[in-house]
């Protein structure tokens, strides 16, 4: 991986400072309109208790996705997921209804009309993540840290905490099959790192960006199976997905970036020194093929959908994005052996 600038965030202007402080306000001021497009469906939230983690979604037929979502989380130690249902028509809400520990609200609002999703989920942040540790992922993500499997969420945020950071930034992993896309099968109840277990350990590529100096991570197979030929409109890989909340912070796109600005100096990207982790992208699991069919219909991702076409056509094709210098994934160890994700000395 290439890095430029990466342990501090460039200087700015006062006058984009005072830009930043107010395009912060909109942001917060469209979030909290974009309530009224909400119906609550499930409110549990009155089980929400002090310290705990929760988990902040937007989804739509998801139905795949879920059981081993929910399993891998709550192993993790998430104790409460808000969830924003997006029109779907899967039996994905009737399985959200079905669970303890998720209040639910529904809209059929455009996606891409509400920074895809980030109108919605900022409003839950200011009403019930507030001095949480609070997580934002897709249903296709699956975080992992250093020592995942034996130290919960909780041993993490407290170390954070202790380390007086607000902060903890990932690398978007993309796991992918070995045979064409779309011609497996895959059981829901399953771990989807079974069937998807081939990553591309690099290229990576990475740089702060001004004003906010948010981090820009790109390559990995998407770029390398769909980009090739237009590597800026590549996927961004780098998020800050877990951060401790405070209502006066807001995401700019997706869990790319945030304000106040200091909040984006928490990543540095792979090989960087940064605590961090992996989140594992199943998003090629074997009905990508027909949702990549329904989401190049709707148009609801991606700021220009026109220029995306070929992306889509590209899953379409039902390609091999295996080569014999893909990776198989074995664990966080091996993702922190290969630089993608670092521990800074957390479990020791």
């Amino acid at each position: 991986m290439t890095s430029d600038s990466l342990q501090n965030l460039p200087l700015i202007s006062w006058r984009q400072k005072y830009l930043l402080r107010w395009k912060r306000r909109r942001l917060l001021w469209r979030s909290l309109r974009s309530r009224h497009q909400l119906a609550c469906l499930k409110d549990q939230t009155r089980e929400i208790n002090a310290g705990d983690v929760l988990a902040f979604i937007t989804l739509r037929n998801e139905i795949t996705r879920l059981p081993w979502f929910f399993r891998h989380y709550r192993q993790l130690g998430v104790r409460h997921f808000l969830i924003v249902d997006n029109g779907s028509d899967d039996g994905s809400t009737e399985l959200l209804l079905d669970q303890p520990d998720v209040s639910v609200w529904q809209t059929y609002s455009s996606y891409r009309g509400s920074r895809f999703g980030l109108d919605w989920l900022t409003w839950l942040q200011m009403r019930y993540g507030h001095n949480h540790w609070c997580l934002m992922v897709d249903a296709d993500e699956l975080l992992v840290y250093s020592q995942c499997d034996t130290r919960p969420l909780q041993d993490l945020t407290a170390w954070l905490d202790q380390q007086g950071r607000v902060g903890f930034g990932a690398l978007m992993l993309d796991l992918y099959p070995k045979g064409p896309l779309g011609r497996d099968t895959y059981d829901p109840d399953t771990d989807p790192t079974n069937l998807l277990c081939w990553f591309d350990a690099g290229p990576y590529r990475a740089q702060r960006q001004s004003p906010m100096g948010n981090l820009w991570v790109q390559g990995g197979v998407r770029e390398r199976m769909f980009f090739s030929t237009t590597r800026q409109r590549s996927p961004t890989l780098n998020k800050l997905p877990l951060m401790r909340w405070s209502r006066r912070y807001a995401y700019v796109n997706s869990c790319h970036s945030a304000l106040p600005r200091h909040l984006n100096n928490a990543y540095d990207g792979p090989g960087g020194s940064a605590p961090s982790g992996v989140l594992l992208h199943t998003k090629f699991l074997p009905g990508v093929v027909e949702k990549s069919r329904s989401e190049k219909r709707r148009r609801q991702h991606f700021h220009d959908p026109n220029q995306f076409g070929a992306y889509y056509d590209g899953i379409l094709n039902q390609p091999v994005m295996w080569t014999p210098q893909s990776v198989q994934y074995t664990g966080w160890a091996q993702l922190q052996g290969l630089g993608l994700m670092s521990d800074q000395g957390w479990v020791r």
